[in-house]
């Protein structure tokens, strides 16, 4: 069984590699050719462009970005006839990743929607649909996801627990699902997010998740210029792996973190050290952008967000710089009734015992003296942003029950971090002026 990959490069797919799997053992390799004349543009941060043959008993770790999730696969697994499990990940992609995250995609993929679409006559030439539509489930929005089996959507394309469609506004301001609707008519690419479940507390954790994001830009933490908004029970997020515009549409490079550490399949749990690393190794950056994820961490810490996997930090090379990307997946998820714990912790690289203090990881971080001082000290500033949370949170909308219960994790990652601050900071001269 094999596979052909294309990446979105100046305005067109191109062929770019091949997969092939026989008796267990993975091959891939970049076509040569593309070997030759593209090697700025890898599909992933950690493969160089080059002319190996690589070989493993696993599917390549970028590959399991493209793997579909959730109702995407659940749809799939049904349409192929096939049991869950591992064994499945690479037929799924071969009929799934048509038009996943970022700018990779399956040619087979391409072709088994094709096939899709061409059995249901249907589905072709069909209006956008409202806002509304999408909110209240109409008829017109459930027809449309039989008819494009959840394809055309992009739900095979967007991986997590939740319910989400990949759509797009075209000129007239209606919505059609992503692989459906050509790039010239494309004027905004969304992800249309739903509760993960029925209960009262999966509404209350994606009514949250729009106000958390806005606490977070409150912040200064990088966010997407246009957060999400709230309709009803339905999460509208602005995608940032895509830019439309001039009747064009630009693919940015989008890797998860997992991808990036050579992690192939799901469930695994590499230390928090251990993404920092792989994050240095590749950003434009490494400051700026260890500040960043820690930055980010602590807001995981005070305002509960449990759900911290490795596919939940990705990185972005965009105008010729690798960065993460815009915060996603931030929400009160200690509220899911899965009881989804933090999977991700500052396990100690010598002794794997878990640190749990800002001044024990700065201190068993792998930085120069000088970076670490200027970690301790931005962190520190950052304490004082974190002592407004509750402020802000009123703010920006988020439950106040939600508040009162963050009260005592916001109160100890603010003790830790104003513990940071340096000596020579407490007798640092005023700015004021006498006369």
């Amino acid at each position: 069984m094999d596979c052909a990959l294309q990446i979105f490069l100046n305005d067109q797919w191109i062929d770019c590699a091949q997969i092939e799997i026989n008796r267990g053992l993975c091959q891939w390799n970049y076509q040569v050719t593309y070997a030759v004349e593209h090697t700025d543009a890898p599909l992933s941060l950690a493969e160089p462009v080059d002319m190996d043959i690589r070989a493993a008993r696993s599917l390549p770790a970028f590959l399991s970005d493209l793997v579909p999730q959730g109702a995407g696969r659940r749809f799939l697994l049904g349409e192929l006839e096939l049991a869950d499990g591992p064994d499945a990940d690479f037929p799924l992609v071969r009929a799934g990743a048509l038009n996943p995250i970022g700018r990779i995609r399956v040619a087979e993929a391409v072709d088994y929607f094709e096939n899709h679409v061409a059995r249901h006559p249907d589905a072709h030439g069909l209006p956008g649909l409202t806002l509304d539509d999408v909110v209240v489930r109409s008829a017109e929005f459930k027809e449309r996801m039989f008819l494009h089996g959840m394809l055309g959507t992009g739900t095979t394309g967007v991986q997590g627990a939740a319910p989400k469609y990949l759509l797009t506004r075209d000129t007239a301001g209606l919505l059609h699902g992503d692989a459906v609707l050509p790039d010239a008519d494309a004027t905004k690419h969304l992800i249309v997010k739903l509760p993960r479940g029925n209960g009262a507390a999966d509404v209350k954790v994606l009514r949250n998740e729009a106000a958390y994001m806005r606490v977070a830009a409150a912040l200064g933490i990088r966010t997407h210029a246009e957060l999400p908004t709230l309709h009803g029970d339905v999460l509208l997020v602005p995608r940032f792996d895509r830019i439309a515009r001039a009747g064009k549409v630009v693919r940015l490079h989008q890797e998860s973190m997992a991808s990036v550490l050579g992690l192939s399949g799901f469930d695994l749990r590499p230390s928090l050290f251990e993404m920092v690393a792989g994050i240095r190794k590749v950003v434009t950056d490494p400051s700026a952008e260890t500040l960043e994820f820690i930055k980010r961490d602590v807001l995981n810490l005070a305002m509960r967000n449990t759900d911290n996997h490795a596919r939940n930090t990705a990185l972005q090379l965009i105008e010729g710089k690798v960065r993460l990307t815009p915060l996603f997946d931030f929400a009160p998820m200690y509220l899911d009734p899965e009881l989804i714990p933090r999977a991700l912790r500052w396990y100690r690289p010598d002794t794997r015992v878990e640190l749990t203090d800002w001044t024990d990881v700065l201190a068993a971080l792998p930085v120069s003296e000088p970076e670490r001082r200027m970690l301790a000290l931005e962190l520190s500033r950052f304490a004082v942003q974190i002592e407004s949370l509750p402020n802000i949170m009123e703010e920006q909308g988020v439950d106040h029950d939600v508040i009162e219960f963050l009260t005592r994790s916001i109160d100890m990652q603010v003790r830790q971090l104003k513990a940071l601050q340096p000596p020579e900071a407490h007798h640092a001269p005023s700015d004021s002026t006498y006369p």
